[in-house]
């Protein structure tokens, strides 16, 4: 007699929209159990039974052979008396109960729908919406959960006659794929004109002819608009600089293919990797010399930001273009991406000559992520689409639930629950009342989508932040304030799944610290709960406050003063060198500070590259790019011990300086620069170490966004012994901070 058994099943993790329950379906088919399966606010839950080894291989297959797309948490499994179920079927979602179901990132267009779209025969030959179970839109048109058709922004789109059967069969790939459509049923494109009106002809071809021609496009992609021109087009891409008021920051450029990539820049197994992935991300990688991309794609700068197509649109829009298009985030200068058709237009009208719009709306923006490649790994410069919403897990859980606010500067924030942190989408600087709403209105999607009610808000210390001030504004809940540059080292760590403590280096641009200065250059004994600042880079005046980060000649001046015997020869801004040295005798409008950011931004300016700057981390940055990555010299800087370690960076400045003066190379004195900074941070480690006992290391900050820092001080700190922790899924810079102050504000109140 066959012996059977039932058994409810309760998956937890991303396994909503990444073809988990025709998955199930399958299995329990092939292995002839019968049942259902569902998804609900908790995840997927499971109903089977049959024969007893039917049902252990079942339990067995589930995790092992599950989804690529799906990453499971937790399997629940509990027993119970055989129900009678006839076969196996897909149950309607369950919308009832506390939500604590995950919704998963934007999938780029899978192969088989990229084959489908390229078919003639087929019914969705060149159909720009094609998606199935394994890709297309998923959190920026979920509503709600679970994830149900009817809980997106493709509940307005009803099923034709042929998807419905594609939908409700076993064996198609649509099967329960809730974006499912087609020219007959799904949503439609068109090409509008700078006044709204629509333009005749195909969309897509008539949209190439215009990029061709030298005009600018707004096109709608998964989380917003892009502003698009060919990328070889010199007027255009100019143009589109002038009217975006984006002076030099460079431009991101989409390419078809790899082949494409490889003409434009040195693509090697870690790149292809990464702009192959599932979010198809903005990917930093070497321009090749006489790379076919116009000059104002990218000035001043040795790389350029490649990514590949990741809707159908964007595969057919290139297809017709047959050569690369510059996509950058639809907006004015660092404004939040627009996403809504009536708002874009009207935003956008001043910039673009023609829109490229669909009628599937936009629920939740989110712009490109971007990565960086490095010898030891990638670092995240912003985490967004294809990444978002899905969680990183702590080391251990919070007692209740947290909301983090972030910084000014890239903003994002961050919800937790038990140990799931929710880390958000990149929303931009909050320097205006745009960015701010789109900040609250995000915080209020997720923690509808999440079934989160934060109880503990954490935020930064610096009281002129608008997220400081949104934090302190709400009510009914216990505040947490989180030195920032702490926050930094908790965000490393709690990207590594450790608590501490760790020797934490935090170079970083200024931000508030606890005795008056502004900090940024930090050694610190930290875990998770508190810190201990054990070491910094000398302190410094920042003539002008602001005006400093934005001039850096004034921060070479107030590193030089009057001391180096070459100062004629290193002067820049002559004229106002006595006015800005004035101001750091007096102490009046030239606040002090430790920052790590202005040390670079001096030496680029020392070194003619760059005495003003359009875009923060610019001086900084394009020092890097002129650096000589096989200089194998180092300036010296003096480590002096007391209560602290002070790193005097003065040295490295006047070094420069002399070097300068002497005639060497700039490609060799900014090498020099950056070994010395690492050379730097490894002695005061090693000091540290020798004092605390501690021999992990973790490094974080916007400074840490330079490869080639990054690179040498990983190298050297491992030379020395240290066990080195960086970022891994979240950006080291302020990208990443709300993920550290959470993770500090549950330690907290863990040991409250």
């Amino acid at each position: 007699m066959t012996v059977r058994k039932r058994v409810d099943v309760r998956v937890e993790g991303v396994v909503q929209g990444v073809g988990f329950r025709p998955f199930v379906y399958s299995l329990a088919s092939r292995l002839g159990l019968a049942g259902r399966v569902r998804n609900d606010v908790e995840g997927v839950f499971i109903e089977v039974e049959g024969a007893l080894a039917g049902v252990e291989e079942f339990l067995t297959a589930l995790e092992r052979d599950a989804p690529a797309l799906s990453e499971i948490e937790s399997v629940t499994v509990v027993s119970g008396p055989p129900a009678g179920h006839r076969g196996f079927s897909i149950a309607a979602g369950d919308p009832a109960g506390p939500r604590r179901a995950l919704v998963p990132a934007d999938l780029a267009t899978c192969d088989d729908c990229l084959r489908e779209l390229a078919d003639p025969a087929g019914r969705r030959h060149r159909y720009p919406f094609i998606a199935c179970a394994n890709c297309g839109p998923r959190f920026t048109v979920v509503r709600g959960v679970p994830y149900d058709r009817l809980l997106t922004t493709m509940a307005g789109f009803a099923m034709c006659a042929d998807c419905s059967a594609e939908y409700h069969d076993p064996g198609d790939r649509h099967f329960r794929a809730e974006s499912t459509c087609c020219p007959a049923c799904g949503p439609s494109l068109r090409l509008l004109d700078a006044r709204g009106a629509e333009l005749c002809g195909d969309p897509v071809s008539a949209c190439a002819t215009l990029l061709r021609a030298g005009r600018v496009v707004a096109v709608k992609g998964l989380g917003g608009f892009h502003l698009a021109v060919a990328a070889a087009h010199q007027e255009a891409a100019a143009a589109l600089r002038a009217r975006k008021h984006r002076a030099e920051k460079p431009f991101a450029v989409m390419v078809a293919d790899l082949d494409q990539a490889g003409r434009l820049c040195a693509v090697d197994g870690q790149g292809a990797a990464l702009l192959t992935g599932r979010a198809r991300p903005i990917v930093l990688l070497p321009r090749l010399p006489g790379a076919p991309v116009a000059d104002a794609v990218a000035p001043g700068s040795r790389d350029l930001g490649l990514m590949l197509p990741c809707t159908p649109l964007h595969h057919l829009l290139l297809a017709e273009l047959a050569g690369p298009m510059v996509l950058t985030s639809g907006s004015v200068g660092d404004e939040p991406i627009a996403y809504e058709d009536a708002d874009t237009i009207t935003r956008l009208g001043g910039i673009a000559d023609a829109f490229l719009v669909h009628d599937r709306a936009i629920h939740v923006p989110a712009d490109d992520s971007v990565l960086r490649p490095w010898s030891g790994g990638h670092t995240v410069l912003r985490r967004a689409r294809g990444h978002a919403p899905e969680p990183l897990t702590l080391r251990r859980p919070a007692p209740r639930p947290v909301l983090a606010c972030g910084a000014e500067l890239r903003s994002t924030f961050c919800l937790v629950r038990g140990r799931r942190a929710f880390l958000s989408q990149h929303i931009g600087d909050l320097d205006d009342q745009e960015t701010l709403r789109s900040f609250v209105e995000g915080i209020d999607h997720f923690c509808g989508l999440f079934d989160i009610r934060p109880e503990v808000v954490a935020h930064d210390l610096d009281p002129g932040y608008l997220s400081t001030r949104h934090a302190l504004e709400l009510t009914g809940v216990e505040l947490v304030g989180v030195q920032h540059h702490h926050a930094h080292i908790a965000s490393c760590l709690a990207d590594n799944g450790e608590t501490g403590p760790v020797i934490g280096v935090a170079l970083d641009g200024p931000g508030h610290g606890l005795d008056g200065t502004l900090w940024g250059g930090e050694f610190l004994r930290a875990d998770l709960t508190s810190f201990h600042r054990l070491g910094h880079l000398a302190l410094v005046p920042m003539p002008g406050g602001a005006a400093a980060l934005r001039q850096p000649w004034r921060m070479a001046a107030a590193y030089l003063r009057d001391e180096h015997p070459g100062l004629d020869v290193v002067r820049r801004n002559a004229a106002h060198w006595p006015d800005v040295l004035a101001r750091t005798r007096t102490g009046l409008g030239a606040p002090m500070t430790s920052s790590a950011g202005p040390l670079f931004d001096a030496v680029s300016a020392l070194l003619g590259i760059r005495d003003a700057v359009t875009y923060e981390g610019q001086a900084a940055a394009e020092l890097e790019q002129r650096a000589d990555p096989a200089e194998s010299g180092s300036y010296p800087a003096t480590i002096t011990e007391g209560d602290l370690l002070v790193v005097h960076a003065a040295d490295l400045v006047r070094a420069a300086a002399a070097d300068v003066a002497a005639g060497i190379a700039t490609g060799s004195i900014a090498g020099r620069f950056h070994n010395g900074v690492a050379d730097a941070v490894v002695r005061c480690c090693v000091m540290i170490r020798d004092g605390a006992g501690l021999n992990t290391v973790a490094l974080s900050g916007s400074v840490l966004q330079n490869a080639l820092l990054l690179e040498r001080a990983v190298e050297r700190l491992r030379g020395a012994g240290f066990r080195v922790l960086t970022h891994i899924r979240v950006p080291p810079g302020d990208g990443g901070l709300s993920l550290g102050q959470a993770a500090v504000a549950a330690a907290r109140d863990r040991s409250s």
